[in-house]
């Protein structure tokens, strides 16, 4: 470590540093280094940065410093893909998920995985070298079962990844409901701040919005619809397309229903049809506090996947429960990330899929008895789709992707 003055090619003073060398071996790429600590500030930090690119030394490009760390050996791709995921998490939950893949987490069960799969090849292939020694029934009997086994851990993997995407790409809760049901409103109150444009005119939302917001440690985006009825208007159909894409893809829907309105039943029959059985919705009856009559309010239940809430967006009243209903609700699908393992990348759970695909010919090929060879090149097949999660197969155009998320400087 050494302290001096940075100076500019006239031998003026630039600023007062900090020089640190590190070995190789000993640095976050795990080659050779040299880190300099200046003072804060944009100007300062320009004109140092000038000077030494005047020497021939270029500036690194998004990712570098990882990519080399990669490169190196000191850290595995999957290890490497958790930087991004730190660097971008926005709660808790993908705070704690990135650091556990950063930790090796994901890249011990990968292995683990991959450790059953070269044993079994081994097996395979030594009736390969030996082919005069037939395989017993017995030994079949033992490799289909270790082929299973195998098959189920890389499922399990995959079944965590509805989890892992929430967790990194964040929860999808969409506001719907016919014009002037109260969408833009609720969303606003569940943002704390004027988003929407609220107006007592029906179609006042003509495309959609999305913010972010923290539920229960949960990164939520939530997306303000335009509101749904025959429209005449090319613009307001090209809003009403949009939204039924986002009702699609949502994870979670928020339907409002005006109950102060004349036919709000005969409407809601209607517009639930449209919606996808299958599909977790809440059904908000908002308005309340215009009902002369409280007796005729619906009753909170849950029925399927489509529960009840009466609310007034307003007065306020019932959102208090809304807000505790939607964190019970995201929650109840998260895992416990301080001991389990959770998929949170897409390329990774499609690895994984094509290894299950090859590993399951593996099975029919040791079920039908067919030649160990094309048995052990389903194996490896599998495995190689394995091996590209963690890096020990891989090709630039892998790594440019990879590392084109990241920001310079990491």
């Amino acid at each position: 470590m050494y302290f001096g003055h940075i100076v500019d090619n006239k031998g003026d003073i630039i600023d007062e540093v900090t020089l640190v060398e590190m070995p190789e071996g000993k640095s976050y790429t795990g080659q050779k280094q040299t880190e300099i600590f200046c003072h804060g500030g944009q100007f300062v930090l320009r004109r140092i940065l000038r000077e030494i690119l005047k020497l021939g030394i270029r500036a690194a490009e998004p990712g570098e410093f990882t990519r080399r760390a990669f490169l190196s050996g000191r850290i595995d791709l999957a290890r490497a893909e958790a930087v991004a995921d730190l660097i971008g998490s926005k709660t808790e939950f993908s705070y704690m998920a990135a650091k556990n893949n950063l930790l090796g987490t994901m890249s011990e069960g990968i292995e683990a995985i991959r450790r059953k799969s070269i044993d079994l090849l081994a097996e395979i292939e030594a009736s390969v070298d030996y082919p005069e020694e037939d395989i017993e029934m017995r030994a079949r009997d033992k490799m289909l079962a270790e082929m299973n086994y195998i098959i189920k851990e890389a499922k399990g993997l995959i079944s965590t990844y509805r989890s892992g995407r929430i967790i990194r790409e964040g929860y999808k809760i969409a506001i719907a409901g016919r014009p002037n049901a109260g969408k833009s409103s609720l969303f606003n109150i569940l943002l704390n701040q004027n988003r929407a444009i609220v107006a007592p005119i029906p179609g006042t939302t003509r495309d959609y919005l999305t913010e972010w917001i923290d539920l229960g440690g949960v990164p939520v985006a939530l997306t303000d619809t335009a509101g749904l009825r025959r429209s005449s208007g090319h613009i307001e159909r090209e809003g009403q397309k949009s939204a039924r894409t986002v009702l699609e893809n949502a994870d979670l829907v928020l339907w409002l229903v005006d109950i102060s309105s004349r036919n709000w039943q005969k409407d809601l029959v209607g517009d639930l049809k449209r919606l996808s059985p299958n599909k977790d919705i809440i059904l908000l009856y908002n308005k309340i506090d215009k009902l002369k009559h409280r007796s005729k309010l619906p009753v909170d239940e849950k029925n399927g996947n489509t529960k009840q809430v009466t609310i007034s967006c307003r007065t306020k009243i019932g959102l208090q429960r809304l807000r505790k209903e939607l964190t019970d609700h995201i929650n109840g699908s998260m895992p416990d990330l301080t001991d389990q393992l959770v998929v949170t990348s897409e390329r990774h759970k499609r690895k994984l899929e094509l290894a299950v695909k090859f590993f399951r010919r593996t099975a029919g090929g040791i079920r039908e008895s067919l030649s160990p060879e094309l048995v052990a090149f389903e194996m490896r097949q599998g495995i190689n789709e394995i091996d590209e999660i963690t890096g020990r197969i891989y090709n630039e155009e892998i790594l440019d992707r990879i590392f084109a998320r990241f920001c310079i400087g990491k």
